[in-house]
């Protein structure tokens, strides 16, 4: 099994600028943002000075973490992005709302459904909605399913700011794992599965998801909602620990039934100062043949 690397190149509207001493400059649209990244384990290029225009800075010490913001920063501003559109907003977990390592994944997802007709997608724990959004643009039917109420309505608003509010989407607060099983129950069936497990969370009804508890009973779940030829499953990794392997052997012993391939690896992003790159999560998909 062959490891790719899978790299988000500097866009009009976002660019890592510089990254190191465990630290990433972004630029989003015409604002510069600095976060931490353990990932960035290098000294920075760009001198300290270029660090300090950033217009939000997130800020950790032993008391407390958050934002910096310069004056006149707006709550938020939108950007274009791998032919789609996002409002980004500094969270208090110093995301942003956009994760531009996916670039790559959202434009193969649009290759797998393009030229296909009636095509059933559901994305789990969908976020603030981009592959949602590459699967609507590719001519998909999506549903849409994450447990926090804010991240919901972030991804409603980036499909309206795509154009993509009129496109056929359900947009579902829930759980994850408990949708998956009523669906189950209910006979339904979808083309292609998208996720993204987080390594810990809280349902919107206080449901508890451990990923070493809950993975792989979750992947038999989800292969049960799987239409009799499916298309594609995709599995997104960020802070869990664990190996790009991992998922890829779990999702090759899940599809074992099906023709088809599993490609696996890592997201990066090229830095431009350095043309280093940035390790940004890890994946593993399977499309049949």
């Amino acid at each position: 099994m062959n490891l790719k690397t899978l790299i988000t190149e500097p866009e009009k509207d976002y660019e890592l600028l510089d990254s190191g001493d465990g630290e990433k400059l972004e630029r989003y649209g015409a604002f510069l943002v600095s976060r931490p990244d353990p990932q960035a384990l290098w000294k920075k290029t760009l001198p300290e000075s270029e660090w300090e225009k950033a217009h939000a800075k997130f800020l950790r010490t032993d008391e407390k973490a958050g934002w910096k913001m310069a004056h006149g920063l707006p709550v938020r501003w939108d950007i274009a992005f791998g032919g789609l559109k996002f409002w980004i907003r500094p969270t208090s977990f110093k995301h942003t709302g956009l994760f531009p390592e996916q670039s790559q994944n959202w434009k193969w997802i649009g290759e797998q459904i393009a030229g296909k007709e009636k095509i059933k997608v559901l994305n789990l724990f969908g976020y603030t909605g981009g592959a949602t959004l590459a699967a609507l643009a590719a001519g998909a039917e999506v549903t849409h399913v994450d447990g926090s109420k804010v991240a919901l309505q972030w991804a409603k608003d980036n499909a309206e700011l795509s154009a993509l509010a009129d496109r056929p989407v359900r947009w579902l607060l829930d759980d994850a794992f408990a949708f998956v099983e009523r669906e189950i129950r209910r006979g339904n069936t979808y083309d292609a599965i998208m996720m993204d497990p987080p390594s810990f969370g809280h349902g919107p009804k206080g449901e508890v998801w451990k990923i070493e508890e809950k993975f792989v009973p979750f992947l038999d779940a989800c292969k049960k909602l799987l239409a009799p030829n499916p298309l594609f499953i995709i599995i997104n990794g960020y802070s869990s620990g664990y190996s790009a392997l991992s998922y890829a052997n779990a999702l090759a012993d899940l599809m074992k039934s099906f023709p088809g391939a599993v490609s696996v690896g890592e997201l990066a992003i090229r830095e431009s100062a350095s043309k280093k790159l940035l390790p940004s999560g890890i994946f593993a998909r399977w499309s049949s043949l």
